[in-house]
Protein backbone atom coordinates (compact mmCIF):
# COMPACT_ATOMS: atom_id res chain seq x y z
CA UNK A 1 0.00 0.00 0.00
CA UNK A 2 2.76 2.39 0.90
CA UNK A 3 5.11 2.64 -1.72
CA UNK A 4 9.13 3.40 -1.27
CA UNK A 5 12.53 3.38 -2.84
CA UNK A 6 15.73 2.51 -1.29
CA UNK A 7 18.94 4.08 -2.72
CA UNK A 8 22.49 3.83 -1.29
CA UNK A 9 23.69 2.76 1.70
CA UNK A 10 24.86 3.42 5.39
CA UNK A 11 22.90 5.22 8.23
CA UNK A 12 19.30 5.02 7.41
CA UNK A 13 17.66 9.22 6.33
CA UNK A 14 14.06 8.92 5.30
CA UNK A 15 12.73 12.25 3.04
CA UNK A 16 8.72 12.81 2.72
CA UNK A 17 7.08 14.85 0.66
CA UNK A 18 5.20 17.67 0.88
CA UNK A 19 1.02 18.11 0.33
CA UNK A 20 -0.08 16.70 -2.97
CA UNK A 21 3.33 15.63 -4.44
CA UNK A 22 5.30 12.63 -4.27
CA UNK A 23 8.86 11.03 -3.24
CA UNK A 24 10.12 12.95 -6.83
CA UNK A 25 10.35 15.79 -5.15
CA UNK A 26 13.79 14.86 -3.84
CA UNK A 27 15.22 14.02 -7.11
CA UNK A 28 18.05 16.90 -6.24
CA UNK A 29 18.29 15.25 -3.04
CA UNK A 30 18.80 11.46 -3.33
CA UNK A 31 21.97 11.35 -5.67
CA UNK A 32 23.95 13.80 -3.52
CA UNK A 33 22.80 12.02 0.22
CA UNK A 34 22.54 7.98 -1.16
CA UNK A 35 27.06 8.82 -1.72
CA UNK A 36 26.90 8.55 1.93
CA UNK A 37 23.61 7.72 2.94
CA UNK A 38 20.93 4.64 3.14
CA UNK A 39 17.90 7.21 1.44
CA UNK A 40 14.37 6.19 1.77
CA UNK A 41 12.17 8.13 0.08
CA UNK A 42 8.89 7.32 0.88
CA UNK A 43 5.05 8.57 -0.93
CA UNK A 44 2.75 9.04 1.73
CA UNK A 45 -0.94 7.24 1.38
CA UNK A 46 -2.97 8.16 -1.20
CA UNK A 47 0.08 10.38 -2.76
CA UNK A 48 2.44 8.90 -5.86
CA UNK A 49 2.54 5.22 -5.94
CA UNK A 50 0.70 4.72 -2.73
CA UNK A 51 -2.52 3.51 -2.41
CA UNK A 52 -5.51 5.91 -0.28
CA UNK A 53 -6.25 2.77 1.76
CA UNK A 54 -9.58 2.47 3.86
CA UNK A 55 -10.59 4.83 6.73
CA UNK A 56 -9.92 8.51 7.49
CA UNK A 57 -6.72 10.26 5.98
CA UNK A 58 -4.97 12.14 8.52
CA UNK A 59 -1.01 13.28 9.34
CA UNK A 60 -1.38 11.01 13.02
CA UNK A 61 -2.29 7.60 10.75
CA UNK A 62 0.29 8.60 7.66
CA UNK A 63 2.62 8.89 10.44
CA UNK A 64 1.76 5.05 11.48
CA UNK A 65 2.26 3.79 8.23
CA UNK A 66 5.75 5.86 8.21
CA UNK A 67 6.01 3.31 11.71
CA UNK A 68 5.40 0.19 9.51
CA UNK A 69 7.81 1.32 6.88
CA UNK A 70 10.80 1.33 9.68
CA UNK A 71 9.71 -2.42 11.45
CA UNK A 72 9.40 -4.15 7.46
CA UNK A 73 12.95 -2.63 6.98
CA UNK A 74 13.86 -3.31 10.36
CA UNK A 75 14.88 -0.02 10.94
CA UNK A 76 14.99 0.99 14.91
CA UNK A 77 16.29 4.78 14.44
CA UNK A 78 16.00 7.12 11.23
CA UNK A 79 17.04 10.48 10.51
CA UNK A 80 13.97 12.42 9.02
CA UNK A 81 13.93 14.96 6.49
CA UNK A 82 10.31 15.73 6.27
CA UNK A 83 8.82 18.96 3.65
CA UNK A 84 6.12 21.11 4.13
CA UNK A 85 3.28 18.59 5.02
CA UNK A 86 6.01 15.87 5.23
CA UNK A 87 7.40 17.79 7.82
CA UNK A 88 4.27 18.34 9.24
CA UNK A 89 3.78 14.36 9.78
CA UNK A 90 7.70 14.30 10.78
CA UNK A 91 6.68 16.48 13.97
CA UNK A 92 4.26 13.76 14.84
CA UNK A 93 6.19 11.14 14.15
CA UNK A 94 8.38 12.15 16.59
CA UNK A 95 6.19 12.96 19.15
CA UNK A 96 4.45 9.45 18.65
CA UNK A 97 7.17 8.08 18.64
CA UNK A 98 10.41 9.52 19.56
CA UNK A 99 12.46 6.30 20.61
CA UNK A 100 12.46 5.90 16.43
CA UNK A 101 13.99 9.49 15.52
CA UNK A 102 17.52 9.88 15.47
CA UNK A 103 17.84 13.99 13.77
CA UNK A 104 14.89 15.43 12.36
CA UNK A 105 15.37 17.97 9.40
CA UNK A 106 11.68 19.96 9.40
CA UNK A 107 11.36 22.20 6.02
CA UNK A 108 8.88 24.11 5.79
CA UNK A 109 6.58 22.41 8.41
CA UNK A 110 3.93 24.32 10.29
CA UNK A 111 2.08 23.57 13.70
CA UNK A 112 -1.74 24.58 13.05
CA UNK A 113 -3.03 25.93 9.52
CA UNK A 114 -3.18 29.85 10.27
CA UNK A 115 0.91 29.17 10.39
CA UNK A 116 0.94 29.37 6.83
CA UNK A 117 0.53 32.83 4.64
CA UNK A 118 -2.69 34.06 3.21
CA UNK A 119 -1.02 33.03 -0.38
CA UNK A 120 -0.66 29.61 0.93
CA UNK A 121 -4.43 29.66 2.06
CA UNK A 122 -5.51 31.05 -1.39
CA UNK A 123 -4.07 28.05 -2.74
CA UNK A 124 -5.25 25.87 -1.16
CA UNK A 125 -9.05 27.27 -1.62
CA UNK A 126 -8.36 27.28 -5.38
CA UNK A 127 -7.52 23.76 -5.35
CA UNK A 128 -10.42 22.40 -3.55
CA UNK A 129 -12.94 24.45 -5.50
CA UNK A 130 -10.79 22.99 -9.28
CA UNK A 131 -11.49 19.52 -7.20
CA UNK A 132 -14.98 19.45 -8.02
CA UNK A 133 -13.97 19.44 -11.64
CA UNK A 134 -11.65 16.68 -11.41
CA UNK A 135 -12.02 12.74 -11.80
CA UNK A 136 -10.41 12.17 -8.79
CA UNK A 137 -12.01 15.00 -6.87
CA UNK A 138 -12.72 13.03 -3.54
CA UNK A 139 -8.91 12.25 -3.15
CA UNK A 140 -7.93 15.88 -3.89
CA UNK A 141 -10.42 17.66 -1.58
CA UNK A 142 -9.21 15.02 1.65
CA UNK A 143 -5.72 15.98 0.63
CA UNK A 144 -6.23 19.65 0.94
CA UNK A 145 -8.02 18.42 4.01
CA UNK A 146 -4.42 18.00 5.26
CA UNK A 147 -3.42 21.51 5.43
CA UNK A 148 -6.68 23.57 5.98
CA UNK A 149 -7.67 21.46 8.85
CA UNK A 150 -4.17 19.82 9.77
CA UNK A 151 -2.21 20.29 11.72
CA UNK A 152 -3.59 20.92 15.46
CA UNK A 153 -0.08 20.86 17.39
CA UNK A 154 0.38 22.40 20.57
CA UNK A 155 3.85 24.69 20.23
CA UNK A 156 4.37 23.92 23.99
CA UNK A 157 4.24 19.74 23.18
CA UNK A 158 7.91 20.15 21.06
CA UNK A 159 9.25 20.39 24.26
CA UNK A 160 9.25 16.65 24.26
CA UNK A 161 11.29 16.24 20.84
CA UNK A 162 14.89 15.19 22.32
CA UNK A 163 16.35 14.12 19.01
CA UNK A 164 18.92 17.39 17.29
CA UNK A 165 16.83 19.16 14.71
CA UNK A 166 16.97 21.47 11.64
CA UNK A 167 14.23 24.02 11.40
CA UNK A 168 14.76 25.32 8.02
CA UNK A 169 12.76 27.75 5.62
CA UNK A 170 13.45 30.38 2.93
CA UNK A 171 12.61 33.92 3.99
CA UNK A 172 10.03 33.91 1.32
CA UNK A 173 8.22 31.07 2.25
CA UNK A 174 4.93 30.18 2.28
CA UNK A 175 5.35 29.45 6.31
CA UNK A 176 5.22 32.38 8.19
CA UNK A 177 9.22 33.37 9.18
CA UNK A 178 7.96 33.78 12.88
CA UNK A 179 5.72 31.00 12.99
CA UNK A 180 8.94 29.01 11.70
CA UNK A 181 10.35 31.15 14.29
CA UNK A 182 8.05 29.53 16.73
CA UNK A 183 8.91 25.53 15.62
CA UNK A 184 12.81 26.38 16.52
CA UNK A 185 12.28 27.99 19.47
CA UNK A 186 10.22 25.29 20.98
CA UNK A 187 12.51 22.82 20.53
CA UNK A 188 15.38 22.91 22.89
CA UNK A 189 19.09 23.01 21.30
CA UNK A 190 17.46 22.91 17.46
CA UNK A 191 18.83 24.96 14.79
CA UNK A 192 17.07 27.78 13.10
CA UNK A 193 18.26 28.27 9.57
CA UNK A 194 16.33 30.81 7.25
CA UNK A 195 17.67 30.99 3.22
CA UNK A 196 17.44 34.72 2.38
CA UNK A 197 15.56 34.90 -0.49
CA UNK A 198 14.36 31.21 -0.34
CA UNK A 199 10.99 30.36 -1.04
CA UNK A 200 8.86 27.46 0.25
CA UNK A 201 11.10 25.12 -2.58
CA UNK A 202 14.60 26.16 -1.29
CA UNK A 203 15.31 21.89 -1.56
CA UNK A 204 14.72 22.05 -5.56
CA UNK A 205 15.65 25.47 -6.21
CA UNK A 206 19.12 25.96 -3.89
CA UNK A 207 19.62 22.55 -4.15
CA UNK A 208 23.44 22.71 -3.59
CA UNK A 209 23.15 24.85 -0.85
CA UNK A 210 20.28 23.03 0.75
CA UNK A 211 22.02 19.26 0.84
CA UNK A 212 25.23 21.21 1.95
CA UNK A 213 22.91 22.93 5.00
CA UNK A 214 21.52 19.20 5.77
CA UNK A 215 24.54 17.60 5.52
CA UNK A 216 26.44 19.25 7.93
CA UNK A 217 23.66 18.83 10.69
CA UNK A 218 23.21 15.59 10.19
CA UNK A 219 27.72 15.13 10.23
CA UNK A 220 27.86 17.11 13.19
CA UNK A 221 28.08 15.09 16.46
CA UNK A 222 25.59 15.07 18.99
CA UNK A 223 26.09 17.04 22.25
Amino acid sequence: MVHFDEYGSGENLILLHGNGGSSAYFERQVPFFEQYYRVITVDTRGHGLSSRGEGELTLSRIADDLLEVLDFLKIEKANILGFSDGGNIAIVFALKYPDRVKRLVLNGANLYPSGATFKANAYSVRSYIKSFFRKNGKLKREVIALMTKEPRIDPASLAAIRAPTLVIAGDRDLIKTDHTRLIAASIKGSRLCIMEGGDHFIAWERADEYNKIVFDFLKKPCL
